[in-house]
């Protein structure tokens, strides 16, 4: 895995200072800690910091053409690319490595912006034409590869994470009251916002073009459900599932370097180590981490998996000193992230490392497969907008609105007051900031900037551009577009990243998830089976007791620890004077949210959590930035 960097200036003769790429390029070290490397010509710059996986003698970057007319500055992994470049040999190209890197550069010579669509894989790259002048950025399918981009004075820069972009003087780093507003409602900022206001996205499935002084964004790529008329035999789709997995499975081992897994001893994980099992020749590498709380540490399940499958098995059990480790994350997601699942990911990932470069995770079965608990509620709420009609809706919302929250039940009785489209989107909020949460907390100055904005845009957005009419597809399709690609797939980027680890995601294979978009909803969400295909092909490889336990989740104790050892990080975070005088919040509903959890009253943890992570970005990217322009002033 790697860092990718750069600068088009907005003049094609202008220069661009090497100075900026290498300070770009340094806050990916991380990323990418075995090389770094540039190209720097009239008008353009790359930067790149390599994480050597595949070529790992010939494979430096940026790497160019035979002419020096087309430069590639790449992260990630084509797993195609040795049929590619038998491809391209044939057509006639000179291919000077096995590095899937040069594969990008001649997949554009022959094919131009549209080589994207051959690539199977996980990628975000800076492209350079030369004769064209043409900048290209892409980014894979899902979004597994992340890449940022802004405007600035004098042009465009881009890179892996925002904290390159944040090296060029000129840009604006005005953030945003809206994307705020968003991140509490959901515990990340969505697609195509980014914290600060002049940052962007750029958005899964999209290649970016910025050549004669314009930028223009294409979609290259989208998921079609297709099941209104398939088969709802599970028969009829378990040899194909099987074939497909393997084949994800077998296509994401490619490596010149040590490669395990990461396992949890759930669904997903357990289907990646089995399929790698039988793809291996020695015992999968697999990496496990649990917590001291027996309530949160589901080793003896990862265990039993390790053993039947006869995986060389690491284990390690956590007691984080989590008051450090915060203000870490805080630094690595760029903008605010509130997603606690963070720390074991984190964790798990150092684990990996101390084995192994390149480590394969279970992440996208939920999200394709119908794992989470929202799915089940989006299937009840519909049925009972069949069968209550808009009348009995009306009447139900009614009873659901004299009801307490915490009586279940009571929140999809009020959905089914608002249309099917708002009441898919609210899930995404729940247990977070909702609106009668920010009307105790706001200040009149922030509830005024945040007035109109809409934190389920982009949630809205992908349920009205869905075209199957199946509930479960709609909300399955939302989860694709927006919660997997800005909170689950960005917090394993970053957190793998961060230990310089390169984690795949085999269950994100695009032909995988295009075959599980031909497959029926009944055969995802079976009564209350979750993931039911999947689970009738693991009854063929582990003991059933392993595929009918209860989902658990990457969980954590959060209300615990804001009780505990992150009491006094808590109480100085929010109420040391800073949180204040940043004029977002009533000082009274900080106190309300702060003592309710502290003694057990109600449980705010996420909310908590949120506000925490919040404060931690302000100070490091908000207050020390201001910090260093006042000491480069007095200077």
């Amino acid at each position: 895995m790697c860092g990718v960097a750069g600068k088009l200036a907005n003049a094609p003769d202008a220069p661009i200072d090497r100075r900026l790429l290498v300070a770009m390029a340094d806050k990916l070290a991380h990323r990418g800690p075995d090389a770094d490397g540039y190209y720097v010509a009239p008008g353009i710059g790359l930067a790149h910091r390599r994480l050597s996986i595949l070529d790992v003698a010939a494979g430096h970057q940026p790497l160019t053409n035979e002419d020096g007319t087309i430069w590639v500055s790449f992260n990630g992994e084509i797993y195609n690319f040795a049929e590619l470049r038998q491809e391209l040999l044939g057509r006639g190209h000179t291919l000077r490595t096995h590095s899937d890197t040069e594969v990008i550069v001649h997949a554009y010579e022959e094919w131009g912006v549209a080589c994207v669509e051959r690539f199977r894989g996980m990628f975000a790259f800076a492209l350079w034409d030369g004769r064209a002048r043409r900048l290209l950025l892409a980014r894979d399918r899902v979004g597994i590869k992340p890449m940022y981009y802004a405007q600035c004075s004098d042009g465009l820069v881009f890179g892996s994470e925002i904290k390159a972009l944040l090296e060029e003087p000129t840009l604006d780093r005005t953030w945003s009251p809206e994307a705020v507003d968003a991140y509490l409602a959901l515990l990340y900022v969505p697609s195509p916002q980014t914290i600060y206001a002049h940052v962007h996205k750029l958005p899964p499935g999209h290649v970016l073009v910025a050549e004669h002084g314009r930028i223009t964004l294409h979609k290259y790529w989208d998921l079609e459900f297709q099941t209104e008329l398939a088969s709802t035999r599970a028969e009829d789709y378990l040899e194909e599932l099987d074939a497909q997995l393997a084949e994800a499975v077998s296509s994401h081992l490619v490596s010149e370097v040590p490669l395990g897994a990461f396992l949890s001893g759930g669904i997903d994980s357990t289907a990646v180590v089995a399929y790698m099992a039988q793809a291996a020749d020695a015992p999968v590498l697999a990496s496990s981490v649990g917590f001291n709380e027996r309530a949160f540490n589901e080793l003896d399940k990862a265990r039993a998996v390790a053993s039947h499958l006869g995986c060389e098995h690491v284990t390690r059990v956590i007691a984080p000193r989590v008051a450090d480790l915060l203000p870490r994350l805080a630094w690595h997601f760029d903008e605010p992230f509130a997603d606690s699942s963070a720390v074991p990911t984190y964790y798990v990932s150092a684990a990996a490392r101390e084995r192994v470069t390149v480590a394969l995770s279970g992440d996208g079965g939920d999200e394709l497969w119908a794992g989470y608990a929202w799915h089940r509620v989006e299937m009840w709420e519909s049925r009972v907008r069949r069968w209550l009609g808009d009348a009995g809706c009306r009447l139900a919302a009614g009873v659901g609105r004299q009801l307490p929250l915490s009586v279940k039940g009571a929140r999809s009785l009020r959905h089914l007051g608002v249309s099917d489209i708002d009441a898919c989107a609210s899930k995404y909020s729940y247990d977070r900031f909702e609106d009668a949460d920010k009307q105790a907390l706001y200040s009149d100055g922030f509830a005024a900037r945040t007035r109109e904005s809409d934190p389920f845009a982009s949630a809205r957005q992908a349920y009205a551009a869905c075209r199957s009419k199946d509930p479960l597809d709609r909300v399955m399709y939302v989860d694709v577009k927006t919660y997997l690609p800005d909170d689950i797939l960005t917090k394993v980027d970053r957190m793998s990243m961060a230990v310089s680890l390169e984690s795949r995601v085999p269950l994100l294979d695009h032909k995988l998830i295009e075959f599980a978009a031909t497959v029926p909803s009944s055969l995802k969400l079976r009564g209350g089976t979750s993931k039911y295909l999947l689970r009738r092909i693991l009854e063929k490889r582990v003991p059933r007791s392993i595929v009918d336990a209860p989902k658990h989740g990457f969980t954590l104790p959060v209300g615990e620890w804001l009780r505990g050892p992150l009491a006094g990080l808590t109480t100085d975070l929010l109420f040391d004077g800073r949180l204040h005088d940043r004029g977002l919040f009533r000082d009274k509903g900080l106190r309300r949210l702060w003592d309710e959890h502290r003694t057990g009253r109600r449980d705010h943890r996420h909310r908590l959590w949120s506000l925490v992570m919040l404060e931690l970005w302000f100070r490091e990217f908000v207050d020390r930035q201001a910090s260093s322009a006042a000491d480069g002033a007095a200077a």
